[in-house]
């Protein structure tokens, strides 16, 4: 299966990168719903309050949608967008954060991870953001609740962090909520924190990188993190015997052309997992093995190569492994 314009904010389809494993007991109970255009799910153990639960998950998921949806002619990132203004924008408390935080990895990836290039990935059909890039990321300006474009057509893409911002906040939604064992997995990033009711660990199924491929490269064991995968599964295009995918060489300003099939990466928030996997897989196999292992950054690599697929692992993502 493949997609020709990137779906986040609007739909990912059905196919997931990483899924909660079903469980085989009476005492979970599992509830879901859509979101961003694929789903929300929610694995707890039997007594929780699913009402609550659900109110809380329907509730950021259309706040954040309706904050940093590019999609959405009238969300918050879509005005920012349009206006032609080099003075300061009042931002609400969610954008500002994700926006933080997508400076944070962008200068520590050294630009890898690059929310002003929504008109490339646009213009091979992957978002409505088609104007051409103007200005540097990392001189868009951040203050207290507002931010200063670099450039007055400067526009802004936060679908490669805004879902792991959106997981985040479901997973303190639960908290707040009095849970502490629960799973989430929403559109293929998932969450887990403390153990199944069974007692073992929460476990999550990473695909095997392969269009319409129904197995599982890894099964791994989380808790007190989250799991975020980039790659070109779904999103993606083949023409004249390429492939385009979604995700954007920021130095080439174009699809990434990488053997890279996939990268998983752990860490301790979504928001950071969300955008590190973006990241790593915009750098290409070399690059961003090399970096992961100097940042100790826990993650899998998937690599195309003559016989197959190939896996590098860094940090300690290997301890996470049960299958």
């Amino acid at each position: 299966m493949t997609y020709t314009r990137r779906k986040f904010l609007v739909g990912t389809g059905a196919m997931f990168w990483a899924t909660a494993l079903r469980a085989q007991t009476r005492d979970v109970l599992q509830f879901e719903g859509p979101a961003f255009g694929a789903s929300w799910r929610i694995r707890i153990a039997a007594g929780a309050d699913a009402g609550a639960i659900v109110s809380a998950v329907k509730g950021i998921v259309t706040s954040v949608d309706g904050a940093m949806s590019p999609f959405l002619p009238m969300s918050e990132i879509s005005r920012f967008n349009r206006m032609k203004t080099l003075e300061w924008v009042p931002l609400s408390a969610q954008t500002h954060t994700t926006i933080r935080e997508a400076k944070r990895v962008a200068t520590l990836t050294r630009g890898a991870f690059d929310p002003t290039l929504g008109g490339v990935a646009g213009r091979y059909g992957f978002g409505p953001i088609t104007q051409q890039p103007a200005g540097r990321f990392g001189d868009l300006e951040l203050g207290a609740q507002s931010a200063k474009k670099a450039h007055i057509s400067q526009t802004l893409d936060l679908c490669g962090i805004a879902k792991g911002h959106a997981l985040d906040r479901i997973a303190t939604a639960l908290k707040t909520l009095g849970q502490a064992s629960f799973f989430i997995e929403l559109g293929g990033e998932v969450y887990a924190l403390g153990h199944h009711p069974a007692g073992r660990p929460w476990y999550a199924g990473i695909e095997r990188p392969e269009p319409q491929s129904a197995a599982l490269q890894r099964v791994v064991a989380i808790d007190g993190e989250a799991l975020a995968t980039s790659g070109d599964r779904v999103n993606r295009f083949d023409f004249n015997g390429r492939r385009y995918g979604h995700i954007i060489d920021p130095k080439l300003k174009r699809p990434a052309d990488t053997p890279l099939a996939c990268v998983s990466v752990f860490a301790p928030q979504a928001i950071t997992a969300d955008a590190l996997a973006t990241a790593l897989f915009a750098m290409g196999p070399e690059q961003g093995i090399s970096f992961a292992n100097r940042e100790h950054i826990p993650a899998l690599f998937v690599v195309r190569d003559a016989s197959g697929l190939r896996e590098v692992m860094t940090a300690n993502f290997s301890t996470r492994i049960i299958g």
